[in-house]
């Protein structure tokens, strides 16, 4: 592993830390939820409203869009006024987002409303992340992040499937009244749990400043680069694995938002053997394995001559992602500790960034040659991803050990 950096922050003391992380990672997952619920719905929206399947995905986009370009306040406001605090009043405000969704008479009312939920998801697993690094020791932080993690790959999951099945009984628009009782519920319970927060500071909230900060350093810079490919490469087929099942095997979109749902399957069983994974094979290891595995999910999604053979590919996908994702997670929480709100916060504004990307690409690509031909490039560049981080990884490590010696 890297070596931890000289001049870390102490952590806070915290009552009932575990706890606290649960709320969060429950607050995750229903902003995951949000994040991937539009996946497996894209036909069905295309033909409610008249309109193309690639057209149909900026729900998916323009929630990533937002979702990225909101860490940009987010992550200063979470600096200044208190993570947990900060964290709460998005939960609720997703929930007045998910509301809109479900009433939207048109295409571009839904689009605007998937826009706003976004925009207010921004403000929950990012800085999460950077409240557990506030208060979690780095030797614990990266098994930490995975437990954490826990609720968003449920989530991610639990979206592509809530999605599918409400398709298929109650209609789309339910499956988005669905995630608003439940950002309220969790919303509800955070604001009756009191917190302690560093005191906020005085004079006005500088949003440039720690973003300069952030950028200053270079090892931020190739953090941040590598988790924007990183999303737009995953993401980008992701999205379109739902739609992929539905045209290729005829099934149904419950079906089909259950196979893609499947990715957290392979993301559970890294949570369940991270620790072993971290003490075995290091950082470095981690993302080359996760680079290598991510390529032959993809072969096996290209490949695969019957749907059960995409169960596979779900599995190793999420397996493969959480294995460079995690630790690219660990670094982001260390990269700037002095701005670690607003470092976390512009980790999650590149990952979306690049998955709002990736599935503009994708959907384009469905649109005038077919999901098939997504993979093939994909298998290709994530073990080239993988391989270069690592590498600098090690000359990270290499560079520490020869300023300490």
């Amino acid at each position: 592993m890297s070596a931890t950096p000289a001049a870390q922050p102490a952590v806070l003391a915290v009552p009932d830390r575990n706890r606290i992380i649960l709320l969060l990672a429950l607050a995750g997952f229903a902003s995951a939820c949000a994040a991937r619920v539009s996946d497996p719905l894209l036909p069905q929206l295309a033909r409610d409203f008249s309109t193309t399947t690639g057209q149909a995905a900026q729900a998916v986009t323009l929630f990533a869009v937002a979702y990225g370009i909101f860490q940009f306040f987010f992550g200063p406001m979470g600096d200044r006024y208190g993570k947990y605090r900060t964290i709460t009043v998005a939960t609720l405000l997703c929930a007045i987002g998910n509301i809109a969704v479900l009433l939207s008479p048109t295409l571009n009312m839904m689009l605007g409303a998937r826009l706003i939920t976004g925009a207010a998801a921004a403000g929950i697993i990012p800085l999460s992340m950077a409240w557990i690094g506030d208060n979690v020791e780095y030797e614990a932080r990266q098994a930490t992040l995975a437990r954490f993690i826990t609720g968003n790959i449920i989530g991610m999951a639990g979206g592509q499937f809530i999605g599918g099945l409400f398709a298929d009984t109650l209609g789309w628009r339910w499956a988005f009244g669905f995630l608003a009782v439940l950002n309220l519920v969790v919303g509800a319970l955070m604001w009756t749990r009191k917190v302690p927060a560093p005191a906020a500071t005085s004079g006005r909230t500088e949003f440039l400043r720690p973003m300069r900060d952030v950028f200053s350093q270079g090892w931020a810079r190739v953090v941040l680069l590598t988790v924007f490919l990183e999303g737009a490469l995953v993401f980008g087929v992701l999205a379109m694995v739902p739609a992929y099942v539905q045209t290729r095997f005829a099934l149904t979109p419950t079906a089909a938002g259950a196979i893609g749902g499947i990715f957290a399957l392979g993301g559970l069983a890294y949570v369940a053997v991270a620790r072993r994974l971290v003490q075995s094979l290091g950082e470095a290891g981690l993302v080359s394995a996760g680079g290598l595995v991510l390529a032959l999910a993809c072969v096996t999604y290209a490949v695969g001559p019957v749907w059960a053979w995409l169960l596979l590919a779900g599995v190793l996908c999420g397996f493969g992602y959480y294995l460079l994702h995690a630790t690219l997670q660990t670094q982001a929480t260390q990269m700037v500790p002095a701005r670690r709100g607003t470092a976390v916060s512009l980790f999650a504004c590149c990952l979306f960034l690049g998955q709002s990307a990736g599935v503009s690409a994708a959907a384009t690509v469905v649109d005038r040659i077919g999901p098939a031909w997504l993979f093939w490039p994909v298998a290709v560049a994530v073990p080239l991803l993988g391989l270069g981080f690592a590498w600098a990884l090690r000359r990270r490590k290499q560079a520490s050990g020869t300023a300490q010696a």
